[in-house]
């Protein structure tokens, strides 16, 4: 179940009730002022999965399409894709992963494996109405979009990944110490309370480094919809903990993902080397191609927009047509 979408949600949070998170008052506003040339309704409210509830955003009529944000982001990150895939006839839904922005935290490390993610996933799918969707997955959010398909092959309709290396791959490119060094904080984060303290001091500028890469440089009003979700509480701890789970467990029986699999991949990524873009065939034998984007930098939805709002709508076309093809 969730609270009814509200494209006008008040300062107590979409379909508040007592104990709701705080809502911060800047995403939905700044988001409207980028969709101004694109008419687009936002509306946002919490889906009821299993243990957790979601946060979601959604926009427009047509086929699902869920959009799956990464580290150290929120739905915010896709702001300058949900407007271009509403207009071009896609229902959009973007959620905050659990242990994100206004989305429950879990206490405990154990609640934040990729599984469970993928789980989340699914179950946002069908509260939201679909048997299945199409899935565009960055960073974390492309770990969990590879997951889902492998776990929960049917409500997957088409899958795009964006600098998320498959798992397999990211196994192999983590034996290297080029991979290793650009992966540090992997390994930074498995201390215990150190990085929430480090992440908080000097205005966040601990996460607020992680987006630096990005060009255009993001401006102060778009990150201070970052530090205001930075800031509910408990999220530190929970973003942290999805690399606390994921560096002290394996990552589990990978299987091979039936869906038609497009990358899109910015060649200037810090984190992850070049080698991690193409997964093996054997793993997705339905790839359509990998798309790389030679100057984008990991966050290549920023950087690169328009061309991946294009290889998005384009990529998907065929299930707006009718064919999963």
């Amino acid at each position: 179940m969730s609270s009814s979408p509200s494209t006008a949600p008040s300062s107590d949070g979409p379909g508040s009730t007592s104990g709701a998170p705080n809502r911060p008052p800047g995403p939905a506003d700044a988001f409207s002022s980028l969709a101004a040339d694109v008419p687009v309704e936002l509306a946002e409210g919490f889906a009821e999965v299993g243990d957790v509830k979601l946060h979601y955003v959604e926009a427009g009529d047509g086929p699902l399409v869920v959009l799956l944000h990464g580290f150290p982001e929120f739905w915010y990150g896709w702001r300058l894709q949900i407007a271009p895939l509403a207009a071009a006839g896609f229902r959009v839904v973007a959620p905050d992963l659990r242990g994100y922005n206004l989305s429950s935290k879990p206490d405990g490390i154990g609640a934040y494996g990729a599984d469970q993610l993928a789980a989340d996933v699914r179950g946002l799918i069908q509260e939201r109405g679909g048997e299945s969707a199409l899935v565009a997955g960055h960073d974390w959010g492309g770990t969990v979009a590879w997951t889902l398909a492998m776990n929960h092959p049917e409500v997957v309709d088409r899958l795009a990944i964006l600098n998320a290396a498959h798992p397999r791959k990211l196994n192999e490119g983590l034996r290297h110490p080029s991979q290793l060094r650009r992966s540090w904080y992997f390994f930074y984060f498995q201390l215990p309370g150190l990085p929430e303290h480090h992440v908080r001091a000097n205005d966040w500028e601990f996460f607020q480094d992680f987006l630096r890469d990005a060009q255009p440089p993001y401006t102060p009003e778009e990150m201070k919809p970052y530090i205001e979700a930075w800031s509910q509480p408990g999220a530190e701890t929970a973003m942290i903990n999805y690399y606390r789970f994921a560096v002290r467990h394996s990552s589990g029986e990978i299987r091979p993902i039936a869906a038609r699999t497009l990358v899109i991949w910015g060649g200037s990524d810090r984190f992850l080397g070049p080698t991690l873009a193409e997964p093996h065939h054997d793993d997705v034998p339905n790839l359509d191609r990998v798309e790389r984007l030679s100057d984008a930098s990991h966050w290549v939805h920023h950087d690169e927009a328009e061309r991946v709002n294009q290889l998005l709508i384009d990529f998907f076309a065929p299930v707006r047509a009718g064919s999963t093809t």
